[in-house]
């Protein structure tokens, strides 16, 4: 290939990645000038990453998820699920320890969609559509088919725009924090290479010596468990344990990860990185 064909290549690699952003430089100034008094202000700027805060640390798992070459429908379910988990141990009075609940519930539904995908060989939408109906089902039998209001707490204080984090929300700084480990595990550890490299093509990932099944398993727990710290978010939002909330999260999540550009990174990784050797695990 001539150098004017690959600083061309670079330069469509680049301008591929920046396309979201580019577009969301667009649609912002789009609404500024339409809107400049209300919509260009740090309060309008703050509710809107609150708003987004949910959905965001949700996309961060299913970004580890479909580069990996899977799909994750139970998004939504089990974020209802972290919400009624959440209020329940709250209403007990214990609120750190609602967090860990939360936190863990999701994890092991991921980490159940990685066992059915990986030891008993289910196709990835098909697992994640029933547990999809399972933790919606277990939220709805956990809250008696109701919302469970629970006494206010500092974890109502993470989704407040008045709340004591710093510029931001709390809430928001943590899906920032979250942004940029995802990122940093793909671009630079092991784990993250893996992930690629099995989303590429899983069987010459695992002629290479690469542990297939654990990766995946890592996969789906890390979005299980991000998706966890979504459903404390939702609950500091809505101070309700609600297994009706969430209808559908799954297909914002999704567009996220795909208008965001994820699948685009993962293209551009692998295209920098070629087929390297991938040592086992």
């Amino acid at each position: 290939m001539s150098k004017d064909k690959k600083a061309g290549s670079r330069h469509w690699r680049a301008l591929s990645a920046a396309g979201p952003f580019l577009g969301l430089v667009l649609v912002i100034a789009l609404f500024g000038a339409l809107e400049p008094r209300s919509f260009l202000t740090w309060y309008n700027f703050k509710t809107v990453t609150i708003q987004t805060g949910v959905v965001a640390l949700a996309a961060m798992g299913m970004t580890l998820i479909i580069i990996s070459g899977g799909i994750d429908l139970s998004v939504g379910s089990v974020i209802a699920l972290c919400t009624v988990a959440c209020a329940l141990v709250v209403r007990g009075g214990h609120a750190y320890a609602a967090v860990i609940v939360a936190v863990l519930a999701g994890g092991l539904c991921g980490a159940a969609n990685g066992f059915m995908i990986t030891k008993l060989r289910i196709v990835p939408f098909i697992a994640t559509l029933g547990m999809m109906g399972i933790a919606r089902g277990v939220a709805k039998y956990l809250a008696g088919e109701q919302k469970i209001d629970a006494p206010l707490s500092w974890i109502n204080h993470l989704m407040e725009k008045s709340g004591a984090g710093f510029l931001l929300p709390s809430g928001t700084w943590i899906m920032l924090v979250a942004t940029v480990l995802v990122a940093l595990v793909l671009r630079y550890s092991r784990m993250g290479r893996y992930t690629i490299a099995i989303g590429s093509n899983e069987s010459a990932a695992n002629l290479s010596g690469v542990n297939v099944r654990m990766v995946k398993m890592f996969v789906y727990s890390i979005g299980g468990i991000l998706t966890g710290i979504a459903g404390v978010l939702q609950f500091a939002r809505l101070s309700v344990g609600d297994p009706t909330v969430a209808l559908g999260a799954e297909l914002d999540v999704i567009a996220a990860v795909v208008i965001g550009g994820g699948c685009s990174y993962f293209t551009t990784l692998w295209q920098e990185g070629g087929p390297k050797s991938y040592g086992g695990l």
